[in-house]
């Protein structure tokens, strides 16, 4: 919208860069150009204010296909108004003196215009395509034929009007009609789901037998380990105890030849033990031979005491102490014999 200025008797309007202004006096052009400022009079001007910046126009429509189903289409149509004089004169831009703003709503009818010629098309092209095909190649289909339509129509070629470009964004069924359609491909994905489910299942189940194999070839590995351990424990065991048997034998061999040693020698000490008591018993007896037999029976009587009990009491007769004496004494020849003790004759009693 252009800038207008209120002075007294006069206006003055500042234009835009992208705005084509034209002023007319009495039918005849004062001022026109795209960014123009100028005076006026605001009771004998005329000012028209057409835009030449490019524009887009979003369009949303419905189609039917061949086969009878109902389509929507959404697109854009990007415009630029390339002659703003044609257009002025084909259409009302005029602007308020007073405000600058428009008297009438020029881009409504422009939208009109470029709305039901594009839907014209689009619907011609949907007409003629099924429903697939319409959503799979529709939108480059309708893009181009839109564009064709458009650059071909001639009323607006006579507004100065030019399509600088077309985009179809989306051709879409109706709500049920496009889950009927996606259910297929769902179920093709779940069917896809499905089988990667259980592949990996199998997967599970494949590395979960390998594993239980693994497992029990290590099973198998330590039983045949253990199996070797025990054998050998066991030669181990049956060389320990030959060897101990080996040992004990050895020992008893080295026992008994020094028993059997300790025999012969402890017998040849007897002997030469026992020869040298006969030597001793031969050289006593030697010195006994020639001795008195009164001393050799004091020396009886003296042994025999040594090795006789204790006497607590000893009964002397008169007969004995005679007899005893009478040996003591030097013998005669005249003298009688000396009677014998006799063992248990009653006697007095005495103390020793």
């Amino acid at each position: 919208m252009a800038d207008v200025q209120r002075r007294p008797l006069l206006r003055h309007l500042r234009g835009a860069p992208t705005t084509y202004v034209r002023h007319l006096r009495r039918g005849k052009p004062v001022h026109e150009g795209v960014g123009v400022s100028f005076w006026f009079r605001p009771l004998s001007a005329v000012i028209s204010e057409v835009p030449v910046d490019d524009r887009e126009l979003p369009l949303l429509f419905h189609a039917r296909t061949a086969d009878y189903q109902d389509v929507s289409v959404q697109a854009t149509v990007t415009y630029r108004i390339e002659q703003p004089e044609l257009a002025a004169r084909r259409l009302d831009f005029a602007i308020s003196p007073e405000t600058g703003a428009w008297r009438s709503a020029p881009l409504d009818q422009v939208a009109t215009m470029l709305t039901e010629s594009a839907q014209q098309h689009a619907l011609t092209l949907a007409a003629g395509m099924a429903l697939r095909d319409a959503i799979t190649a529709g939108p480059v289909a309708l893009r181009d034929a839109v564009s064709a339509g458009l650059a071909g129509d001639a009323r607006l070629a006579d507004t100065g009007i030019t399509i600088v470009g077309v985009r179809v964004v989306a051709v879409r069924p109706e709500a049920d009609v496009e889950r009927a359609l996606q259910t297929p491909a769902r179920e093709e994905v779940q069917q896809e789901a499905d089988r990667a489910t259980y592949e990996r299942r199998a997967l599970a189940v494949e590395r979960e037998r390998a594993i239980a194999e693994n497992e029990m070839q290590n099973q198998i590995e330590l039983a045949q380990r253990e199996e070797r351990l025990v054998a050998r424990r066991g030669q181990n065991a049956r060389r320990r105890a030959e060897e101990d048997a080996a040992a004990a034998w050895v020992a008893a061999q080295a026992a008994a030849e020094r028993e059997k040693l300790a025999a012969a020698t402890q017998a040849e000490n007897r002997r030469e033990l026992g020869a040298a008591e006969a030597e001793a018993n031969a050289a006593h007896l030697a010195v006994y031979r020639d001795m008195d037999p009164a001393i050799l029976l004091a020396l009886a009587a003296d042994t025999l005491a040594q090795r006789l009990p204790e006497i607590g009491q000893l009964n002397l007769t008169p007969d004995l102490l005679t007899g005893a004496l009478a040996r003591l004494a030097p013998p005669r020849d005249d003298a009688p014999p000396a009677p014998r003790a006799r063992t248990g004759q009653a006697a007095p009693r005495g103390r020793a």
